[in-house]
């Protein structure tokens, strides 16, 4: 079985040689195929035209399963699409319309092992990891089953992407492939709870213009620890020693991911105290109302908060975006995913 979704180029050419006899010609040709075009009815191709017995061996191994499309919610242009799986689990996905392109939020996992104390996602519990072919399904089904024209990957959706590690970096060279879904490096952001371990491994692999996004969302450690039990494991501490040695581009930054919650982490002293963490990092930090889930008795703040809040970060030199609420009606905002 060639699960070509889940496959990076330089093994399908390795399969075709070995198996077919064939090479990188007929590789790219079926890489582009499925990648660009959405389908597997190539024998029309001039790669493949004289060669009706490979096609048919080939229709028999070739694999394309990035799960079903059951159902999708809108919203202003935002779109939530719920994908089946071959087991019967189910995740979420989120096309974000944008001023020049569509951006899709894809998930890594289904549900999550992290526990953070605002987030949908984490009350589901962990249910296993996406394999990379699951993983760039999502995106393959953005754009060839709903037809959206997706420029942008935020892996931001269900789960923590570096404790899908192998899985998300195979999905990350495929899409990355420009003999397939051709998504530049830039155009990926990677988002991390704070798993320090996934951020020292990604540092090692040579992807300078792959962006990282953290969620912060505590300024220290006792208010972090509260909403995240990742930061008993990795505490404030250790995660900026770790971003602190990041290889960034030259004029790279992190994007920080803080959730204002009324009366948890919004007092203008935590303002203050997260600006001293971020110095002298790097950082563009989107500030994000809070999204209410059911079970939680959290409150989002009110705009002048959220803007008082930012004044105070501003004044500190962090350079802020306030990103006010989309999807929140259909539960697609930040935290919001896992309500299946």
């Amino acid at each position: 079985m060639i699960d070509i979704l889940g496959l990076p180029l330089d093994k399908l050419v390795k399969i075709m040689q070995v198996e077919y006899g064939k090479g990188p010609f007929h590789a790219q040709a079926l890489y582009r195929e499925v990648f660009k075009n959405g389908g597997t009815d190539i024998d029309h191709s001039p790669e493949f035209k004289g060669s009706p017995r490979l096609w048919s061996d080939l229709g028999k191994a070739l694999c394309i399963l990035p799960g079903r499309v059951e159902k999708t919610i809108e919203e202003g242009g935002l779109v939530k699409f719920i994908t089946r799986l071959a087991d019967g689990l189910a995740i979420e996905s989120v096309v974000i319309p944008m001023t020049r392109h569509n951006t899709l939020c894809v998930s890594s996992q289904v549900g999550c092992k992290m526990g953070c104390k605002f987030c949908q996602t984490a009350r589901m519990g962990f249910k296993r990891n996406l394999s990379a072919s699951e993983i760039v399904g999502q995106v393959f089904n953005a754009r060839h089953i709903l037809g959206h024209d997706i420029k942008n990957i935020v892996f931001m959706g269900m789960g923590e992407p570096f404790d899908n590690f192998e899985a998300l970096m195979t999905a990350v060279e495929v899409l990355s492939s420009q003999k397939g879904c051709d998504i530049a490096l830039r155009h990926m952001t990677i988002s991390t709870c704070g798993v320090v371990p996934g951020i020292e491994r990604l540092a090692q692999m040579n992807l300078p213009n792959i962006r990282l996004a953290v969620s912060i969302n505590g300024p220290d450690d006792a208010t972090r620890s509260a909403l995240m039990p990742v930061n008993r494991t990795w505490p404030l501490a250790a995660l900026k020693k770790s971003l602190e040695t990041y290889p960034l581009p030259p004029r790279g930054v992190f994007l920080f991911e803080y959730i204002l919650i009324k009366g948890v982490n919004d007092a203008m002293d935590h303002a203050r105290s997260l600006a001293r963490f971020i110095h002298p990092l790097p950082v563009r930090l989107n500030l994000i109302p809070y999204n209410p889930v059911a079970g939680f008795d959290h409150l989002s703040p009110s705009d002048e908060q959220m803007h008082e809040f930012a004044q105070q970060l501003t004044d500190k030199g962090v350079f802020v975006i306030k990103r006010w609420s989309r999807g929140r009606s259909v539960s697609a905002g930040c935290g919001q995913l896992g309500e299946i």
